[in-house]
């Protein structure tokens, strides 16, 4: 047993590690998931410039993902739906409406220039061999842009899960510049289909946003939805609104899509009703108004980190003056070897070291009297000759010897030397050319993604109970014994709304708090019934008079309801009484018929309730006289 449960937790922990790193959260570095990153993989390698047929993309990235096509597709149609890295043609679907798009077969799609600056640099990017090791992938993309903050994410893994919203890329690009430049920075969510949002409880990515849809009201007869909240499509929505007026909580005469490129959804109000009657109820019964809770949870060194958005900021400001800088560094050392080889190549024509080598008969010997000529130009030649630089000198053509040009060679040297100091100038200077360099990147973008959609406001949230009416019946039916809007006979106790919290006292004594009910057995004779709230509760005083069967002694105890646990039975008497009556009325009177006895003369005694004091609802009653009671009759 013991090995069977070691390899349990071991399995569990293997798989719960995979579905977090490899599957639902995505990486901070690129913002990316696994089949994210290998779609873009795929596309950077494969891209000429022209359009490709999805399925065709979705076979190359399985080379790399080993979970099917279908994930690849539906991950694939996401990500071009971003418009950020990815060119489409054909239908993919329509975000406003929830229709799917075409099959891969029938779509095309391409890589937008502007990915490669932001994500490719395959000198400075770490490659792993893929899942059957025939081929390279990198572990995650050195991106440029806090990619995990424009596109967001959702994902739910074992235990944790992430909400992540997405943001306007401008805005993004223009708080990562504030945070180079070391100035304070603020960001909030933007959604592709616009709508209103209210980020006061964002808590820089940790909290909640309650987002609404964008409304057109200047016809007092109708309401033209014209942008979505988060979350939402155009069906959802109007299955949402459809429900609340069957349920008879919003009053609507038709409702009908007639989206397209954009959104309208028109709702007709019936006869006496007007737009003002209505949107606050479409606020609190439909998802025309909803609340996102946020979790920006992420990959960061191989270990799911809860951040904010400013840390998030702040690690990609960092990363990219650490990116630009390897570059920059890369790109030194390529320009230094390109130097390099050319001096040893003007020097090897011009001095015509290479007729040194014709009488010479063996490899080591050619390769001495290469590395002997250029003894006397050692203080040009920025580093030590190696094998494979007399391996270059002897591969130039005789044609190229014979055709060389001297004032070519200065200037591409001069070239190479200006661009080295402008190099070092930029290492020197690396806070100013990431900023030039966010510039350059949001000039590629596409203009759509770049202007905001979604409009920041304050939301007033609308209480559902403030705007439903009490305009159901709630019945007892006394000779059945069933009380609830359900009761088709009956008589009619109250007007009710589905919110209201409702207290029933049956003739036991027993008085039972529960939410509206449908139809429920309370038997007959139920002593009283009313609004279980505390305004309603602290006008009621209740009267109990409750006999001991063994003494037959009747008590008397006042109380008023002040707590409760819903669905739960209580006893206004003492466990083993038997309550003779229960009354609601402040000021009654009742009387009291005792047991006849030979030396009992009186046998009929009157009392007013309003004598004895209010007590607490778990307080003892009080003992009335000290008399065998028969019956009690209320007058």
């Amino acid at each position: 047993m013991a090995y069977v449960k070691n390899l349990f937790d071991s399995n569990f922990i293997q798989y719960a590690s995979y579905v977090i790193r490899d599957r639902a959260i995505p990486e901070i570095i690129d913002g990316l998931k696994p089949v994210q990153r290998r779609i873009l993989h795929t596309l950077l390698e494969k891209d000429d410039g022209r359009l490709t047929k999805v399925a065709k993309v979705c076979g190359d990235v399985a080379t790399y993902h080993p979970h099917g096509d279908a994930s690849i597709y539906t991950a694939l149609v996401n990500l071009a739906n971003k418009e950020i890295f990815i060119d489409k043609q054909g239908n993919y679907g329509n975000m406003y409406t929830g229709d799917g798009p075409a099959a891969p077969r029938y779509i095309e799609c391409r890589l937008r220039p502007v990915t490669r600056d932001i994500l490719y640099n395959p000198k400075i990017t770490q490659y792993v061999p893929s899942y059957d090791g025939r081929a390279k992938e990198p572990v995650c993309f050195r991106a440029k842009l806090p990619l995990v903050l424009i596109m967001g994410a959702e994902g739910i893994a074992v235990g944790m899960s992430t909400q992540i919203l997405s943001h306007n890329v401008h805005e993004v690009i223009e708080a990562e510049k504030k945070c180079l430049r070391g100035e304070p920075f603020q960001l909030f969510p933007d959604f592709q289909t616009g709508g209103l949002i209210d980020c006061s409880e964002y808590k820089d990515g940790l909290g909640k946003i309650v987002t609404r849809a964008r409304m057109d009201t200047s016809d007092e007869k109708r309401i033209v939805i014209t942008e979505l909240p988060y979350g939402c499509t155009t069906e959802s929505l109007m299955d949402s609104i459809e429900k609340a007026a069957r349920t008879g909580k919003v009053k609507i005469a038709s409702i009908n899509d007639f989206t397209s490129a954009t959104v309208n959804v028109e709702i007709k109000l019936p006869r006496g009703v007007y737009v003002k009657d209505v949107v606050d109820s479409l606020y609190a019964f439909t998802d025309c108004e909803k609340t996102v809770y946020c979790n920006l949870l992420v990959i960061k060194d191989n270990m799911p980190v809860q951040m904010t958005v400013t840390e998030v900021i702040e690690y990609h400001s960092k990363q990219l003056l650490g990116i630009l800088k390897e570059e920059l560094e890369v790109e030194r050392a390529e320009l230094m070897e390109k130097l390099h080889l050319r001096t040893l190549e003007r020097i090897f024509i011009e001095e015509r070291i290479y007729k040194s080598i014709e009488q010479m008969k063996t490899e080591e010997a050619v390769n001495k009297a290469v590395k002997d000529g250029f003894v006397p130009f050692r203080a040009e030649i920025l580093r030590d000759i190696t094998n494979d630089d007399i391996d270059h000198l002897l591969k130039i053509p005789i044609r190229r010897i014979s055709l060389y040009d001297m004032n070519k060679n200065r200037k591409e040297v001069q070239a190479i030397n200006a661009r080295l100091k402008e190099i070092s100038h930029l290492l020197k200077h690396l806070v100013d050319y990431a900023i030039t360099c966010l510039d350059g990147i949001e000039a590629k973008l596409n203009p759509a993604t770049i202007k905001r959609r979604t409009e920041l406001t304050n939301i007033r949230t609308v209480d559902v109970k403030t705007v439903v009416k009490r305009d159901t019946s709630l019945k007892y039916d006394e000779k059945n014994g069933y009380l609830g809007t359900a009761v088709s006979g009956g008589t009619e106790l109250l007007k009710i709304t589905p919110f209201d919290r409702i207290l029933y006292v049956r003739k036991s004594g027993i008085y039972t708090v529960t939410e509206a009910p449908s139809k429920v057995f309370v038997g007959p004779e139920m002593r009283w019934c009313g609004f279980a709230d505390k305004e309603s509760l602290s006008k009621v005083l209740f009267t109990i008079l409750y006999r001991d069967p063994q003494t037959q002694y009747v008590y008397i105890k006042r109380c008023k309801i002040n707590a409760y646990i819903m669905n739960r039975d209580y006893f206004f008497a003492p466990d083993g009484m038997e309550v003779l009556h229960i009354d609601t009325r402040k000021n009654f009177s009742f009387a009291l018929n005792y047991v006849p006895k030979p030396r009992v003369k009186i046998l009929k005694e009157s009392f007013k309730a309003q004598d004895y004091m209010e007590k607490g609802l778990k307080a003892l009653g009080t003992r009335i006289v000290s008399k065998e009671v028969q019956s009690v009759t209320v007058e």
